[in-house]
Parts: structure tokens; C-alpha cells; sequence
């Protein structure tokens, strides 16, 4: 985040915006269907890769090794072409037609070559529409991934690539063009990705099980490693997106389905992209230290965000996180009996670190989320405050996600006004923050968190994207 002009919200604007929509709920009993599944399916919790009864894939591929890469991206190819043999008949109407060539390289190896040149030092994956092939670096790339987030994130990356050539059959239909913006065939390619896990997901495959719980965690979190740097336009010739529009694309494909995604244009995914800039103004990149003087921008920014509501605003105090008075969940914990939010703030300026993206991919903890993932934390507390004064349940699963949507409708109007605003890659802060397992983003007020990743997000996502009144709607 970034310090903003000095001048104050008027507090009409943003009441408009959030808490007007929060009304009294149930108690302890409430139960959400939101929390247990995810989109209707039950949240399952197993381990997720390919199946040991698993057919040996029938597939030509250049170069191929017998390592665990490469048998994860033949299983792969070989169960996204089954999945797309029955959706483009079934969706479009177009016979499914596989790709006329496969490689597999290594990067720091020998130099291969197909349609779209050489293989040497090409850390990646990618469908080449020259000669209709789809080819991954199985020395550096897939092994890099699979050792951060399991077999899973080569399912995910290869299956985003075959997207790619899911378009160039679709054609017309997909709507894609010599001029369509890189960004659009990016979300696209995000999106059939996603249809993809829906059917796995349902047991359809003969290659892969995927947990709704751990299993798109890792897919969520594969997308999240892959995103643009911070800062990167939506309009750059190679964007691919943040970690939130990627994401999105993803859940739109599990929930929707192929038509929604080849649907996807330039005029409806405008305004909700979130990839943009650096602000001139933005001297810092958007990282601010977590220290006293943030934090009373914070609960500025807060205070006048539920004005709308009210009822006494929660107090913010450095007290180690502790909660005499209640249920403590450090490093930040709402405490009922005194209407106050404890924080432990030297963990949480360790969480607020930048992040450090070499460490990142190599898979090395440097234990920094971003400033914006500290903030999260300290809002999502504040918000079970708000929600305690007028009267909703603060302790089941209902207010996890209830708290995610807050913390997200709150961050929608902090990317426009007030003291302290939203930079460039915060979001994607909170989304990292709200994939690691001990986030408080969406957990209720004993710290009990909300199981799926996918859910939690996508709570947070709505409440950004819609504001306050489908917190209320969807999560009682």
C-alpha cells in the first residue's frame, strides 16, 4: 500500500460503499452451504496427483524422459485432450482434434527446436500456434514447480497452455484475433484451465484425483507463482496478469464452465482487472514499513470505511496479540470483551516484508507476504468487531468468509480514497496471505478457518468486486 494525499474520506462516500449491506445473523447453529463445498462440491481432503491405476498415455512426444515431470505432463495432455474430445462437440460444436506435436525439453540441455524457434535456456511451457504443438522445459521449469506445490502445478500450467490451443480450434468462437490483447487469450487460457479442474474435480478422470481443499489450493497457488511481476500494465504485450485476475479466470472456468470463458472479451474483463502500474506518486512500489504510524492510517481508513454501521469501532492495540478476554490468534486477535483489536506488531512487520520474488521461486520462505497481507490480517479482526455490533455471528464458518468479503469490500474502496490506498500487487498480497494455512483472513473469531483456499478467496473476490451487501447475501 501507499500513503495518499493527507486529506480525510468524506465518510458519506465510503459508508455508501460498505457496511450499510451488514445485518444481524443467526448464532452458533448457522451453517453456510458457501463454506462446506466448494461450488456444490463437498470439500475433500486427500492426496492429489496422478492416480496409481493411472493408463500409459498414447502420445508421440519428442525428447521425452521417463522422469516424474514428464510422465505428469503426458498424463496431462493425455487427459486434457479427453476432457476437450467431449466439450467441444458437447459446448461448440467442433470435432476435437489433438495437437500435431509434442516436446519435451530441458533448458539448461540440449537445444530443441519447434514452430517458435529454439528450446535453449526457455524456462517455460507454451502452445506454439506455428506447427500446432504444445512443449515444456522438464529440467528446470516442472521440477521447480513441483517441489513448491506438488504434481498438481504442471497439471495446472499444461493445462493453461492447451487453452491455447483449445482457441486456435475454436477460432471465431473464441473470438480471438491478430489484435486481441495478449491479456485476453491469457484469461481465456486461465479459464478453460479451470473447466478443466471442474471435471477432474468431479471424478471424471482417468489420469488425476484433485481434493477440493489441498488439491486447488496447489492449482491456486501454481497460478499465483506465475503471475506478473507488480507494477506490469494490463496492456503490456506480454501480460498474463496478476495472481487475483488469473485467479479469477480460474474460478469462472470451475464455476461456468468453457462457454463463459471463450465468451471472455477486452469490454468484460476490463473492469475488473486489477493489473496495472506503479501511481507516479508511489515513490515506495507500494511497500510500506508495518509500524505505529501505518497502522493508525489503518484504522483511519477502517474507521471511516464503517462509519455506515454504526457501532463503536474496535480500538487497535499493540498488546502482543494477546486476548485476556477471549479467544487469542496472534499475531492479531479481536477481543468481544473490550471491543478490541490486539496485534503482535513486530510478527506482523515480519509479514509485511516485500516479497522476495527470487526466493519465492527458488521455494525458500523469506517470510515476507507484503504489506498488504499484514493489513488483511489486522482488518479481517477489525471486521468481526463490526460485525459483533450489529448483531452477526462471529464464530462459525459463516463469519470467516463474511470477514473475507469485508476485508475485500474494504479494499475496494481503499484502492480509490483515503489516506492510505491500494498499490499495485496488494491484492495479490492478500491472495498469497489468504492460500497459506494459518491466514486469519477468513477465519472466524477463534481463529477457525475457512478449509477450502478456493472459497476463501473467492469470498474476498466478491466483496471486492461487488461490495458489501453480497457479504450479508451469500455468507449470512
Amino acid at each position: 500500500m501507499r500513503a495518499g494525499a493527507a486529506r480525510r474520506l468524506g465518510a458519506a462516500g465510503i459508508a455508501g460503499v460498505l457496511a450499510l449491506g451488514l445485518v444481524a445473523c443467526g448464532g452458533k447453529s448457522e451453517s453456510s452451504t458457501a463454506a462446506a463445498t466448494v461450488d456444490g462440491l463437498p470439500i475433500t481432503h486427500f492426496d492429489s496427483g496422478l492416480k496409481q491405476n493411472a493408463p500409459a498415455p498414447n502420445l508421440d512426444v519428442t525428447n521425452v524422459s521417463d522422469d516424474e515431470a514428464d510422465k505428469l505432463a503426458t498424463a496431462t495432455i493425455a487427459d486434457v485432450e479427453a476432457y476437450w474430445g467431449e466439450q467441444l462437440p458437447a459446448d461448440f460444436g467442433v470435432q476435437f482434434e489433438p495437437v500435431k506435436s509434442l516436446l519435451s525439453y530441458e533448458s539448461d540441455g540440449p537445444n530443441q527446436e519447434n514452430g517458435c524457434g529454439d528450446t535453449k535456456k526457455n524456462v517455460n511451457a507454451f502452445y506454439c500456434g506455428a506447427d500446432d504443438s504444445v512443449a515444456w522445459d522438464r529440467s528446470v521449469l516442472l521440477p521447480t514447480m513441483i517441489q513448491q506445490f506438488g504434481p498438481l502445478s504442471v497439471v495446472t500450467v499444461l493445462a493453461h497452455e492447451f487453452g491455447h490451443a483449445v482457441q486456435y480450434r475454436l477460432k471465431d468462437q473464441a473470438g480471438i484475433t491478430k489484435a486481441t490483447p495478449t491479456i485476453v487469450k491469457e484469461q481465456q487460457a486461465d479459464c478453460f484451465a479451470g473447466g478443466y479442474y471442474r471435471w477432474v474435480a468431479e471424478g471424471k478422470s482417468q489420469y488425476f484425483n484433485v481434493s477440493t481443499a489441498e488439491g486447488l489450493n496447489s492449482a491456486l497457488s501454481s497460478l499465483f507463482l506465475v503471475r506478473d511481476s507488480a507494477g506490469t500494465s494490463a496492456t503490456d504485450q506480454q501480460a498474463h496478469g496478476t495472481a487475483f485476475d488469473r485467479i479469477f479466470a480460474f474460478q469462472l472456468g470451475f464455476e461456468k464452465g468453457p462457454k463463459d470463458c471463450a465468451a471472455l472479451n477486452m469490454q468484460n474483463i476490463q473492469p475488473r482487472l486489477t493489473e496495472r502500474p506503479f501511481d507516479q506518486k508511489d515513490k515506495s512500489n507500494g511497500d510500506t514499513t508495518i509500524d505505529d504510524d501505518s497502522v493508525a492510517a489503518l484504522k483511519e481508513s477502517l474507521d471511516a470505511a464503517f462509519q455506515g454501521a454504526n457501532v463503536t469501532a474496535p480500538r487497535i492495540t499493540d498488546d502482543g496479540g494477546s486476548c485476556p478476554s477471549g479467544p487469542a490468534t496472534p499475531p492479531a486477535s479481536y477481543c468481544p470483551g473490550d471491543n478490541s483489536v490486539t496485534i503482535d506488531l513486530p510478527a506482523l512487520a515480519a509479514l509485511g516484508k516485500p516479497v522476495d520474488s527470487e526466493a519465492e521461486w527458488n521455494g525458500d520462505d523469506s517470510g515476507g507476504h507484503g504489506d498488504f497481507a499484514a493489513f488483511s490480517e489486522i482488518a479481517s479482526r477489525y471486521t468481526l468487531g463490526i460485525q459483533k455490533g450489529v448483531g452477526a455471528s462471529i464464530d462459525n464458518a459463516n463469519a470467516g468468509l463474511r470477514t473475507a468479503c469485508l476485508v475485500g469490500a474494504w479494499a475496494a474502496v481503499a484502492s480509490k480514497r483515503g489516506k492510505l490506498r491500494l498499490s499495485a500487487g496488494d491484492l495479490d498480497e492478500a491472495i498469497s496471505d489468504l492460500l497459506r494455512p494459518d491466514s486469519l483472513v477468513a477465519a472466524d473469531v477463534n481463529g477457525k478457518r475457512v478449509d477450502a483456499g478456493f472459497t476463501r478467496v473467492e469470498a474476498m473476490r466478491t466483496g471486492y468486486l461487488q461490495g458489501s451487501t453480497p457479504c450479508t447475501q451469500q455468507y449470512g
